[in-house]
């Protein structure tokens, strides 16, 4: 798969990127939810994106509100990646369009794991 990472920390990008590498994905990166927007408007085609919530200039649920009101990307599988831990918050993020959510700090296996339920044999 190809893979969309947008994070504000370029630590965590890094991070995540690596994993993703390990498991075999493509990963291209994002420092904000507007320059990962931007990227799908200049013709990114990404089977996934690891968003994280909180992020300067667009936030991570601005990202999934904006995406899913996009017809040309409003199907691509997004997976928050955060440190929230409100259930409110988690249920706001999933009404707004989120597939799932991996909750910081996670570990290869939990990535690994959330990424199966988006593997083409899968869906």
């Amino acid at each position: 798969m190809k893979v969309l990472v947008v994070d504000d920390s370029r630590a965590m990008r890094s991070i995540l990127s690596n994993i993703l590498k390990q498991l075999g994905h493509q990963t291209d990166e994002a420092g904000n939810g507007q320059e990962a927007y931007e990227k799908l408007l200049a013709g990114g085609e990404f089977d996934l994106a690891l968003v994280d919530w909180n992020m300067p200039v667009m936030n991570g649920l601005e990202f999934v509100q904006k995406v899913r009101a996009a017809p040309a990307h409003a199907g691509m599988p997004i997976v928050m990646v955060t440190t929230e831990t409100e259930q409110s918050q988690m249920a706001m993020v999933m009404q707004a369009g989120a597939n799932q959510y991996v909750m910081k700090p996670f570990n290869k296996d939990t990535l690994a794991a959330k990424l199966e339920l988006f593997t083409p044999a899968a869906r």
